[in-house]
């Protein structure tokens, strides 16, 4: 008997009528939300430490260096296969700045309002606790957070800028290219190759457009995408394991891009096959942090920070100590983001919207 469950569904995906966005409210895919409840996951225990880490956790280190192999590309994955499954990857060209409108408010609106927080929480908690990726100065942290990004003081909230990009650069992509996913996926590829400057986020955006696209491709396959995942998850995770301890073994010093781009695509089949398992595919916990995945990517970062300053009054993280850190910063990176929405940001309809 197959160890794998038919694609777990709420219900059809609706799509949208010819020339029109996809509605905001749609049925809920559970295989994706599990999906994005894996995938926050492994985001959050790779910030438990931004730039340094604690001493004698050696393990830590190895595993940090491991999920930035591949988290951050299962997102745009997971990313391109709902832009793609709703049909916004393909709307028409009138429609395009009412998409730029729509993506402005969902993405790039929270980017910047999370970012300053972030940049101004930073400069006013670092005098009374230690905080982590502290700029010199306000105007220090506002040029890494929208120009010199490598130097980012909100290292965390990229991802919404390049999404906001990805989102509004890909419809007019796909028209020139007809509409056609394979040439968008070329294209994309050309550009992860290329030389691009480390400005406004264009080396993340010229990166991780292969990941959106190839989930464009998945999302296209449809139902030959899932049979293939269902049945070959195993094979694929094996594969992303083995990917994994060689290029952090044996090459660790290899071009970034090259594990980057083979631990991505191996996470794909990998993990959105692991999550449809019989095992996993009901998993409330995962559906819960799959369904809240927005407000604790936006909000994961200053809870840890906050909990991290606190704890450091009382004990060091270095050595043992760090096995009492890691599971309550976890936890708050957690839930306190759910925590907040459930009880104070669903009051407040400006929040409401911009953190659902």
């Amino acid at each position: 008997m197959s160890q794998t469950n038919p694609p777990t569904v709420n219900a059809p995906p609706r799509e949208p009528a010819p020339g029109q966005l996809a509605p905001e409210k749609r049925p809920r895919r559970a295989d994706l939300d599990c999906a994005k409840g894996l995938g926050i996951l492994l985001v959050v225990i790779g910030h438990l430490a931004a730039r340094s880490s604690p001493e004698g956790n050696d393990w830590y280190v190895v595993l940090k260096h491991a999920l930035y192999h591949f988290h951050m590309p299962f997102f745009m994955y997971l990313s391109g296969y709902v832009v793609f499954l709703t049909g916004a990857a393909r709307i028409p060209p009138a429609k395009w700045p009412e998409l730029a409108t729509r993506r402005t408010y969902r993405l790039l609106l929270p980017f910047v309002l999370f970012g300053l927080f972030i940049l101004l929480g930073k400069l006013i908690a670092s005098r009374f606790i230690q905080v982590d990726n502290l700029p010199g100065s306000f105007a220090q942290g506002l040029q890494g957070l929208v120009w010199n990004t490598d130097f980012s003081p909100a290292e965390s909230v990229w991802y919404l800028a390049v999404l906001f990009a990805l989102s509004v650069l890909i419809p007019p992509i796909l028209w020139v290219l007809r509409g056609r996913s394979a040439l968008l996926l070329a294209f994309a590829l050309i550009l992860y190759v290329l030389p691009v400057p480390h400005v406004m986020y264009l080396d993340r955006i010229a990166r991780f457009m292969s990941f959106f696209a190839m989930g464009g491709l998945a999302s296209d396959a449809g139902k030959v995408w899932l049979d293939l995942i269902d049945r070959y998850f195993p094979v694929a995770l094996v594969a992303l394991l083995a990917a994994l301890s060689v290029f952090l073994t044996v090459f660790p010093a290899w071009n970034p891009d090259v594990p980057l781009f083979i631990c991505g695509a191996l996470s794909m089949p990998a993990l959105h096959g692991l999550v449809r398992h019989r095992y996993f595919a009901n998993s409330s916990l995962l559906l819960t942090f799959g369904a809240y995945s927005f407000v604790i990517y936006l909000l994961n970062t200053p809870f840890i920070g906050l909990v991290k300053g606190a704890m450091l009054k009382l004990l060091p993280w270095d050595g043992v100590n760090f096995l009492l850190y890691a599971p309550v910063l976890t936890a708050a990176g957690l839930f306190l983001p759910i925590l907040l929405r459930r009880y104070l940001l669903r009051r407040v309809p400006a929040l409401d919207r911009i953190t659902a």
